[in-house]
């Protein structure tokens, strides 16, 4: 009977598992989680006096210090609209103080949540700066310079940032290692959103010849508008499934603390009695010797203690004033920066191309540049992964589908045809990094490789004149 009635026990149990629906349990995880997402990681102090915090804010940085090029620019423009050089050099110094506080006002707002959520406002509200400037281009019709610039930040991010934190990073590690099974996931997903790129292209490299179709000009431009539009909406769809994975299901493999995460490993002092002609060795922390140990774990515990409790610069209604009128400074002055490419790109010395892939990306990464390479000194390179990657995937599979949506809105014929060689230069770049990141580890030659690849690509893109698609990409009349 005892035995009959365990097994029966046994069975039920068995039942119960095998009859929880899959879908049912991650919504019950989201929810489950939701408090954990919004609850910081620490306790938040009180802000300081409201002095204190203006005093932050205009003397915080020596880049904040740079904003008086933004009462410059407007002055400039203002009285001499034609100086389209001088313009562009001003609005493209004013927007780097602009970012780095939209960057400090978005720090200010994620300590008070939880750390998954912080990474995700920080990769989204630090790239705001760029993404209003391309915003303001798409609804002047600058659509070259809108699919340049989208691409331009996947670049420099995947490139020149995440080698800058592999350079930097590995300085002071020999080897820095990060969960494989994340870098995995976000691999896979960086490959579909350059499928999703390279699928427009081919359509009109095939069609766009007449000789297998038939098409005209006016049939082909309705159909790739029309397939812009719906891998659009599936990229996006599989941008919401990919937040669901990060921030509920598994966001443990996006955790530095991660069990899954590969060891950090040190470079080894150098011993000897001349301490010359040595190689210099690595070892993971669990052969560290008993000293240095005891001394690592001492001064872990000792920050640990002073860090138990942070100390925001802002109140929060400052935070979010702050917020709101830097994006409309940034707005301000990006207007006046989109509108002297033209007479800029006019003059021959660069191209609308260099512009868009080239420099306003490094405006608008600057400082999210300066924070992910700040903690992969830290051996937070998870942070700096979601700040690199993780932010290459949003502007991939969310901001340029929600470009052509909203292109879609207002009447702007912009697709998701880019110029082929700037595809191809894509594919290249993220097949690159994905070798960069399949072993789970990073160094200091890695992080050089792909600052060399973005070097290349950006001598290539000063001499490439760009590629006109038929008038794919003008605005109606």
């Amino acid at each position: 009977m005892e035995y009959g009635g365990r097994t029966t026990s046994i069975t039920d149990s068995i039942i119960s598992q095998d009859q929880e629906v899959p879908s049912t349990t991650i919504v019950k995880r989201v929810g489950a989680g939701l408090p954990n997402l919004l609850a910081p990681e620490r306790k938040v102090g009180k802000a300081p006096g409201s002095m204190h915090q203006l005093k932050t804010i205009l003397f915080g940085s020596c880049l904040i210090n740079l904003s008086f090029f933004v009462r410059f620019q407007w002055a400039l423009e203002f009285a001499k609209p034609h100086e389209y050089t001088l313009i562009f050099v001003l609005s493209f110094l004013a927007i780097v103080p602009l970012a780095k506080l939209l960057a400090f006002a978005t720090d200010e707002l994620s300590i008070r949540v939880g750390e998954r959520l912080a990474e995700l406002l920080n990769a989204t509200l630090v790239s705001a700066a760029e993404a209003v400037l391309q915003i303001i281009a798409l609804w002047k019709c600058e659509l070259r310079v809108v699919q340049s610039s989208l691409v331009g930040s996947i670049l420099s991010k995947l490139l020149l940032v995440l080698g800058l934190c592999f350079f930097v990073g590995g300085t002071r590690f020999s080897e820095q290692g990060f969960s494989l099974s994340a870098i995995q996931v976000n691999s896979s997903l960086l490959t579909l959103s350059v499928i999703g790129v390279l699928t427009p292209v081919t359509y009109h490299m095939v069609t766009g010849s007449n000789q297998i179709s038939g098409f005209d000009s006016e049939t082909e431009q309705r159909h790739i508008l029309k397939l812009s539009h719906g891998i659009a909406i599936v990229l996006l769809f599989i941008y919401a499934s990919f937040l669901i994975f990060q921030l509920f299901s598994h966001k443990n493999l996006y955790d530095d603390k991660s069990s899954q995460r590969l060891e950090t490993i040190k470079y080894a002092p150098r011993t000897g009695p001349d301490n010359s002609s040595h190689f210099i060795h690595s070892y993971p922390d669990d052969d560290l010797p008993q000293s240095t140990a005891e001394e690592w774990c001492s001064v872990t515990e000792s920050d640990g203690d002073k860090e138990d409790e942070r100390i925001p610069e802002l109140s929060l209604p400052m935070a979010l004033a702050l917020l709101v009128l830097i994006t409309v400074l940034v707005a301000v002055t990006a207007e006046g920066l989109v509108q002297s490419i033209e007479g800029l790109a006019s003059g021959g010395v660069v191209s609308k191309e260099f512009i868009g892939l080239v420099l306003l990306p490094i405006v608008g990464n600057a400082a999210e540049c300066a924070a992910a390479v700040t903690v992969s000194v830290q051996d937070k390179l998870a942070s700096s992964l979601v700040a690199t990657v993780g932010s290459s995937i949003q502007i991939s599979l969310s901001v340029i589908p929600f470009i052509n949506i909203l292109g879609w809105i207002i009447d702007r014929p912009i697709t998701m045809l880019f110029d082929p060689f700037v595809a191809v230069v894509l594919f290249f770049s993220v097949l690159t990094v994905n070798y960069a990141v399949q072993d789970g580890r990073s160094n200091w030659l890695k992080g050089m490789i792909l600052i060399c690849l973005y070097v290349i690509a950006a001598l290539m893109f000063y001499f490439y004149p760009g590629l006109r698609l038929y008038g794919l990409l003008t605005c109606p009349a």
